[in-house]
């Protein structure tokens, strides 16, 4: 399977230039939510402003004001950190397009090409107290990466050494419980939740930006069918709810299970016991390879 990297800035902004101008609102933090008499939802907005929708879908990520409206709980803390980077070298840096993992020691890294300048790269780890207390200090965070991976490659050393202080991120890890989306609320009446927003999950399988996106074409099918017939205001409210409804069942136990999975290979492939290093490194790396492409190749079907 050939996996894609692709800079968030340039995704974001490609989606945006397909949008009609003024579409977006930048800067415009939703503080509280309620409903009007004809069904529509209200979003008071953190400058004053009141936003009036007929359909509210919450895509504002992890921190989700739509998900607690809709009574999802908070994700938790996966007792996990990561350190993010892009690592760019003028002229080429004549990687192959493959992502190179390492795991083990209780970290788990790895670099995958963005084009054939750019190189993508991560660390995992367990944090301690003081570790913990670095997460807005680049300069710490690339001392403390350098410091994990003094005994891995000679390539990872170079994109890292490569990357600067302004291109290094990190951020706790955290997701949502999955049993929480059996009986909570995806959806309610005309609103709805998307991407991390519904299903927060730790990055072992890479495939939160990609889940989001199957998120769009599902949600995309499910309202043009409700939205697309004709009929009364009233009428038109209930194929709303009922496709909401339908995207929701739709989208549960893709979720639960891209959650449950990359859960489950961040522990295994980030552990430090020895039977289970020993499990890992003899029998299951094979197996959690295939995972990864498994777990990619989900068809979500056509818009």
């Amino acid at each position: 399977m050939i996996f894609v990297v692709i800079q968030r800035r340039l995704l974001l902004e490609t989606l945006a230039k397909e949008l009609p101008n003024g579409t977006i609102r930048f800067s415009s933090k939703v503080v509280s939510i309620d409903e009007s008499e004809d069904h529509f939802k209200r979003l008071h907005l953190a400058d004053g402003a009141i936003l009036k929708t007929k359909v509210l879908i919450g895509c504002d990520g992890v921190n989700s004001v739509v998900a607690k409206w809709l009574g999802l709980q908070n994700p938790v803390f996966s007792g996990r950190s990561s350190i993010r980077g892009n690592a760019h070298f003028k002229g080429g840096h004549g990687f192959e397009p493959k992502l190179k993992q390492f795991a083990g020691k209780g970290f788990r890294s790895g670099f995958l090409p963005c084009d054939d300048e750019n190189v993508y790269w991560f660390l995992t780890w367990t944090p301690a107290t003081k570790e913990e207390e670095m997460e807005d200090n680049p300069l710490k965070l690339k001392q403390l990466v350098k410091s994990k991976l003094k005994d891995t490659s000679d390539e990872m050393k170079s994109v890292i050494e490569k990357t600067l202080l302004d291109d290094i991120t990190s951020s706790p890890l955290r997701y949502r419980k999955p049993w929480e989306l059996l009986w909570g609320n995806i959806s309610k009446g005309n609103v709805c939740v998307a991407g991390d927003a519904l299903h927060p999950m730790t990055p072992d399988i890479g495939q939160g930006g990609c889940s989001a996106l199957e998120d769009g074409v599902v949600l995309a099918r499910c309202l043009g069918e409700a939205l697309l017939k004709p009929g009364v205001e009233d009428e038109e409210y209930e194929r709303i709810e009922m496709g909401l409804k339908k995207y929701g069942q739709e989208r549960k136990w893709r979720s639960f299970d891209l959650i449950t999975t990359a859960f489950m290979v961040g522990f295994i492939q980030q552990h430090e016991g020895k039977v289970m290093s020993y499990l890992r490194d003899k029998f299951m790396l094979r197996f959690l390879s295939g995972l990864l492409s498994r777990k990619a190749g989900f068809d979500c079907g056509k818009l």
